[in-house]
């Protein structure tokens, strides 16, 4: 959440330092990546850990020679750094292609033991990849039933929640924060409500993880998936389940796999080298952190140190821009607008402006070197909450820590000129 810490500064130069990407121009501008729910840029460690994974690792895992062996080491210590990120413990961590996919492995898993009678409950808030994999499950007889949101500030209706969760309930599945509108959830509140209930807390933390920093133990939540491509890193998921749902569900997998957690989760061979990459990322966040705060004595203590730094640059950010994006004539913020209630939030913004379609604002934005995204980015269900997906959705700014407040003066001034 977009929380101010004490002094903590970004050293905004170095920052942009580490990510080659952002030299970029389009049409003789500077290129400005506005893009990042979407997926970030990646800082040169993480280009060079992953060439230097194919030049010297390159093999299979479980050989009795130099490359395998070196291939199982890169994987301990992604999961060390993952578990570090999420404070959780290694054999907590599984890897897989991206959210989606181990989303879906996850609910047919937990599948096996839902039913008529069964009750899941899912928000019209999600990212669609929190929403059909549970869906799938009606097959087997289970019942869907979805929270409201307040349309007003795109917040969930928590009554409403509360009130879906029953003794028959047995997933809830909601988002740490909305890919589309930024609004983060209680998600403390959320998990609790599911367990006294009897029923699984499952959480989409894709798009928290860029902005704030995330403790699992203390959430007490059951599982929680991320993408790494999301925070920095390469297109590869990661999902953190508690090691006694790792132990005691049956995953749906090869015979040949072996039964040991997290490793019976994880089909086929993995993406070895984008794995190198993701200890890359988390080591540059830790740089960043360690920059900050030098006595840190953990990887854990500098990611944190270094997201105290990113929340409260990102809240900067998203004030300025906040406001700068109320001046517009026929524009409309969706979501939390309220500056004392940006703790609830982060920096992804969704707008639409009138007599302007999202693609065509995009397009235009996009021939002045600003990447933005157009639609729903598979938020259906918020997109058709608000009346908005039969017209093309939304035009979303997602911001961040290597955004400047340069570039958004200068993203207001093209918006302006293309409203004009």
């Amino acid at each position: 959440m977009l929380t101010v810490q004490n002094e903590t500064t970004l050293d905004l130069t170095w920052v942009r330092s580490q990510f080659p990407s952002l030299a970029q121009t389009v049409n003789g501008k500077p290129a400005v990546f506005l893009d990042g729910p979407g997926g970030t840029q990646v800082p040169q460690g993480v280009i060079e850990a992953i060439s230097d994974y194919l030049t010297t690792s390159n093999a299979n895992t479980c050989g009795a020679y130099a490359t395998s062996r070196r291939t199982n080491a890169i994987i301990d210590a992604a999961r060390v750094a993952m578990a570090d990120f999420l404070g959780c413990d290694p054999d907590e961590i599984v890897f897989g292609p991206n959210m989606t996919t181990l989303t879906y492995a996850m609910s047919r898993a937990i599948g096996r033991e839902i039913g008529p009678g069964n009750e899941i409950v899912l928000t019209h808030l999600d990212h669609d990849a929190n929403i059909s994999p549970w869906r799938a499950l009606e097959e087997t007889g289970a019942t869907v039933r979805f929270a409201e949101i307040n349309q007003e500030d795109c917040t969930l209706d928590m009554n409403d929640l509360a009130h879906k969760i029953t003794g028959h309930t047995r997933v809830v599945a909601v988002g740490y924060a909305s890919n589309a509108v930024g609004t983060i959830n209680p998600v403390h509140q959320i998990v609790k409500l599911a367990h006294d209930r009897g029923a699984l807390a499952y959480i989409d933390a894709v798009h928290y993880a860029p902005h704030g920093p995330i403790d699992v133990r203390a959430l007490d939540c059951d599982f929680l998936v991320c993408s790494t491509y999301k925070f920095f890193g390469p297109h590869m998921g990661v999902l953190y389940g508690k090691r006694e749902h790792l132990k005691r569900l049956q995953p749906y997998k090869v015979r040949a796999n072996t039964e040991a957690t997290p490793n019976r989760w994880e089909w086929g061979t993995l993406n070895h080298e984008c794995i190198a990459g993701i200890t890359a990322c988390l080591d540059y966040l830790a740089d960043l952190g360690r920059r900050i705060d030098p006595p840190a004595s953990t990887r854990r203590a500098a990611l944190l140190a270094a997201y105290h730094a990113i929340q409260k640059h990102e809240r900067s950010l998203a004030e300025r821009l906040i406001r700068g994006l109320a001046a517009i004539p026929g524009l409309k913020t969706y979501g939390i607008t309220d500056p004392h209630r940006f703790d609830q939030r982060c920096p992804t913004i969704a707008v639409r402006i009138a007599g302007h379609t999202p693609l065509e604002l995009a397009t235009a934005l996009g021939e002045r070197g600003f990447f933005t995204w157009d639609g729903n980015y598979y938020a259906l269900n918020l997109a058709e909450r608000l009346n908005v997906e039969k017209d093309g959705g939304f035009l979303r700014i997602g911001l961040v820590h290597y955004n400047t407040s340069e570039e958004l003066d200068r993203l207001l001034l093209a918006l302006r000129e293309i409203v004009n």
